[in-house]
């Protein structure tokens, strides 16, 4: 048995007894600390799985023919290997394949060993500081900004993968995408056509008497979609689209649909009202926001951020869709602010919402995906404590967040006109603030000004 075997299979060991024993005696601060340390655990098996699957692949390439490791096993390609040994999906070993590919080291021609694609991302998973799902994102997404230098693609990766040592892999994704359109502001308008060309829609026959339908929509149609179905599905909203069929006669208010079935609701009310409105008449339902800092509008040039959605349009577009009367353009200036909005109502009016939500991009709760339509505008210093009804000293929360705030040992404060949020000591034993908000346009990363 070689030395790696011999290791996996003490550590396999110690897991197996650490696996059998209970928690349910441990202290708050105790289990937190705990499931840290699984998490590290587990980031280092995943570090193990890609340099396994990397291996496979590497041994199982095409030119080697029948001497190939896959082939020699009986499979057509080195993800059907993994498969099998492994019992993941295609789709996972495929994905471990591609993560490897950038990862490991290369072969030259010559013979010469060139260092991995993104060494940085290399020695953060092998390290197990940041996990696979954050690496698959930084890789993924830094390999189609095409136009950016190699020093600059360098430099993106340093902030992304220190990034990924204390964020999530959804901010550290939305991170990454700020910085591809950082460096390669004149590709948001291709992909805007390239992921427009892939928009689709299909609808197929009656099968035990339901007909099922698919497709697949490029951001500015998901920016619609997702509007309508957050206006129509938030918590606080009366049922809409429902019928006489689903109503309770006891309580008319009561809504027994599923999320899903509410949706699905909403898009035919709303496919109903397109067919029965005279030409011209149809009004939008739900505001779409889409965000653009002024100096990309005017240029034409950098990303625009619809809510809601992860993949940005190019600030081309925005600016072509300022007439469109169903569909709010909101420019930021130098500092973010919200341009052209009333900042002097005693309480939150529709304005400040509006620039609430611009600011926000949602409830800022840390992983919390409540888009605006769902959620409350927050004193950050209460009312009733002398706080100002403004938007320096207002956020946005849902319903959920906003009560676990008053709750916990969680402090929020503005700092720079930005909401920050400190955790207690057991999550956060730094003490550090961390700056709030969802908003993707003001994310420009000022320190790759300095990276040449």
């Amino acid at each position: 048995m070689d030395e790696a075997a011999a290791l996996i299979e003490q550590a396999e060991h110690l897991l197996r007894r650490a696996a059998a024993l209970p928690i349910e005696h441990l202290t708050d601060t105790a289990l937190c600390d705990l499931t840290g340390r699984v998490e590290q655990v587990g980031r280092l098996a995943d570090a193990l799985r890609i340099t396994t699957a990397g291996e496979v692949a590497e041994r199982s390439r095409p030119e080697l023919r029948s001497e190939g490791l896959g082939y020699r096993q009986g499979c057509a390609r080195p993800a059907h290997l993994i498969e099998r040994i492994s019992r993941v999906s295609q789709a996972e070993a495929a994905r471990r394949i591609r993560l490897a590919a950038a990862l490991r080291t290369r072969m030259a021609l010559s013979g010469e060993v060139l260092p991995a694609l993104r060494p940085l991302v290399a020695d953060a998973v092998r390290e197990g500081r940041i996990g696979v799902e954050s690496a698959g994102h930084i890789v993924r997404i830094l390999d189609s900004a095409d136009t950016a230098t190699s020093a600059q693609l360098e430099h993106a990766e340093r902030m992304l993968v220190e990034a990924a040592e204390v964020d999530s892999a959804d901010l550290v994704k939305t991170q990454a995408l700020v910085w591809r359109e950082y460096l390669d502001p004149d590709g948001a308008r291709p992909r805007d056509e390239i992921l427009r060309a892939q928009r689709r829609f299909s609808i197929g026959r009656e099968m035990n008497g339901m007909t099922p339908f698919s497709g697949v929509a490029d951001p500015l149609s998901a920016g619609l979609l997702r509007a309508a179905m957050a206006e129509g599905t938030a918590p606080d909203r009366q049922p809409r689209f429902l019928s006489d069929e689903d109503l309770d006669p006891s309580d008319p208010s009561l809504d027994p649909r599923t999320r899903d079935q509410r949706q699905f609701d909403i898009l035919i009310g709303l496919l109903t009202a397109g067919v029965r409105a005279p030409s011209g008449s149809l009004r939008a339902t739900a505001t779409v926001n889409i965000v653009v800092r002024a100096d990309h509008l005017d240029t034409g040039r950098g990303a625009a951020w619809i809510d809601d959605v992860t993949e940005p349009i190019s600030a081309f577009t925005a600016r072509t869709l300022l007439c469109d009367a169903d569909i709010s353009t909101v420019v930021l200036g130098d500092n973010g602010e919200v341009l052209h909005l009333g900042r002097r109502e005693r309480l939150f009016s529709p304005a400040q919402r509006r620039a609430l939500a611009v600011r926000d991009g949602g409830c800022v709760w840390p992983g919390c995906t409540a888009p605006p339509s769902w959620c409350h505008a927050h004193h950050l210093l209460e009312w009733e404590h002398g706080g100002p009804t403004d938007l320096d000293n207002g956020v946005l929360l849902c319903a959920a967040h906003h009560h676990m705030l008053h709750n916990s040992g969680y402090r929020m404060e503005t700092i720079r006109g930005k909401p920050h949020l400190l955790a207690p000591p057991h999550i956060d034993p730094h003490q550090r603030w961390r700056p709030l908000g969802r908003q993707r346009a003001t994310r420009t990363p000022a320190t790759a000004a300095r990276s040449g």
